[in-house]
């Protein structure tokens, strides 16, 4: 009998075949036959699960926000069995900063498609991300939790200061990029503003240690 195939896992490899290939050189400069290529597969193939490139890089960003969920995810676990609304919105913050190759990887890319999107009427069609409030709903919840709980600033908007917190991550993350901040640089802006708002307290912080092997 023919080998059944997992059409999931096929398109997942060449989700990740596209993230290899536009990671060196660019998601401007990767069509569909590069992204074969570096798959191993033909690019009929490619076409078959995709059919337009606009759909292909859609797709890889889906992969790539799945994944930036699951390193969020390892960030929490690391910060103890029950962390609070400081550990676990710092988690999410630090998990941002492109330190590492896979994190820069997926800051670059959600960056180019951002840029790619506004004089391209095929991507701007086809929203990258499915909820874009749905990181900025769940810090200001946790941002919440700890004003009911009294461990937040007082006269802050839980609202303002996610929006904030994320623009100012997504903001670091780019200068960590260009180089014009390292990671520890950017992590320190992080902290300062997280004691801004919780106050420094024993307990409900996590290591902000920028290094790979902690993502």
């Amino acid at each position: 009998m023919p080998k059944r195939v997992d059409h999931g896992e096929r398109r997942g490899e060449i989700a990740e075949a596209l993230v290899r290939v536009a990671g060196r050189r660019g998601l401007h400069a990767v069509g569909m036959r590069d992204v074969a290529a570096e798959a191993g597969v033909s690019l009929r193939l490619v076409q078959y699960y995709f059919e337009t490139k606009e759909k292909l890089l859609l797709f890889g960003l889906e992969y790539l926000a799945e994944r930036f969920g699951e390193r969020v995810a390892a960030r929490v676990r690391a910060a103890g069995p029950s962390p609070g609304p400081r550990a676990t919105v710092e988690a999410l913050l630090m998990a941002a900063l492109p330190v590492d190759e896979e994190s820069r990887t997926f800051h670059l890319l959600y960056t180019s498609y951002a840029v790619l999107s506004v004089h391209d009427r095929t991507l701007a069609a086809q929203p990258f991300i499915r909820n874009p409030d749905a990181a900025e709903e769940v810090v200001s919840e946790l941002l919440r939790r700890a004003h009911e709980s009294d461990r937040l600033a007082s006269g802050l908007d839980p609202r303002l200061e996610a929006a904030g917190l994320l623009a100012m991550s997504a903001g670091l993350g780019t200068s960590i990029l260009v180089g014009q901040r390292t990671p520890e640089s950017a992590a320190e802006v992080l902290t300062h503003h997280l004691d801004r708002i919780f106050g420094a307290r024993d307990g409900d912080t996590c290591a902000h240690d920028t290094s790979a092997h902690d993502a």
